[in-house]
């Protein structure tokens, strides 16, 4: 049986998905036909229910409940790895909230979580997230909200960070940061959609097992990405919760949905 199967080209979903896309564990029969998007273009295909299992914003699934149900493995959800609000130098709340901020796309969490801590700023430029940085360097935008290995760049480019937005929802919370996950259509079957989760999960032991196998792939798709800048943005975005959600994990996705404005 053939799936179709949408995840990003980040080192995160690369390494998660690596052995299970390529054949290195065994799939019991399924196939997965792999679409490789940045999660704003998968976010807007999961409006239109395109794939059969893909990743997604918890922002945009938040929406798209009668349409997915959330697998328990393979999600981007932790402690210290929310967007970060960046700028050449330190700005106050109002200067945030009055001037141009750029956001990695409308139905990303960074974009719920910025509405989250600053409801009141209007004034929003939506672009690919690895374009933010510039955009801020160059004063198209007086700060940018940055995710994925952003986290690992932007000091050196002289930016400064402005907040932690996953920090702060941690302080409000008490739970880790749910970031994106994994999601099935409807209408597939359980025992499919139970099969796929079991196999994300192989899929994430056997990276952990053969690294030396699994990182070829992540590399070929990482973009000329600094080596330690690779593994730690793997380090950060793969851990226990992208194994299994659990309680906690769904408790947090839930909280996420009571916090999110009207």
């Amino acid at each position: 049986m053939k799936i179709t199967l949408g995840f990003s080209p980040c080192p995160n979903d690369t390494y998660i998905f690596a052995a299970m896309v390529n054949g290195w564990i065994d799939t019991h029969g399924l196939e997965f036909e792999v679409y490789m998007e940045d999660v704003e273009t998968l976010n807007a295909w999961a409006a239109e229910s395109r794939l059969d299992i893909t990743k997604m914003s918890f922002h945009r699934s938040l929406y798209l409940q009668e349409s997915y149900d959330l697998l328990s493995s393979g999600a981007a959800l932790g402690n210290g790895c929310g967007p970060l609000v960046i700028a050449k130098q330190p700005l106050s709340r109002k200067e945030v909230i009055t001037d141009t901020v750029a956001l990695p796309g409308y139905w990303t969490t960074a974009h719920l979580l910025f509405r989250i801590f600053y409801p009141e700023a209007e004034l929003k430029q939506f672009m690919v997230f690895n374009e933010i940085e510039d955009a801020v360097l160059d004063g198209r935008v007086n700060a940018g909200v940055i995710i994925h290995e952003n986290r690992f760049t932007y000091e050196s480019k002289g930016l400064v960070k402005v907040l932690d937005l996953g920090e702060a929802w941690e302080q409000k919370t008490g739970l880790p940061i749910p970031l994106g996950g994994i999601f099935a259509l409807k209408t597939l079957s359980p025992d499919i959609r139970n099969l796929v989760d079991q196999l994300i999960r192989e899929s994430i032991l056997y990276a952990r097992t053969y690294p030396e196998k699994v990182m070829p792939y992540v590399r070929q798709y990482a973009q000329e990405m600094d080596e330690s800048v690779m593994h730690s943005h793997i380090g950060l975005y793969v851990n226990d919760f992208s194994i299994d959600l659990g309680e906690i994990g769904q408790k947090s996705v839930s909280f996420l949905k009571n916090l999110r404005p009207s």
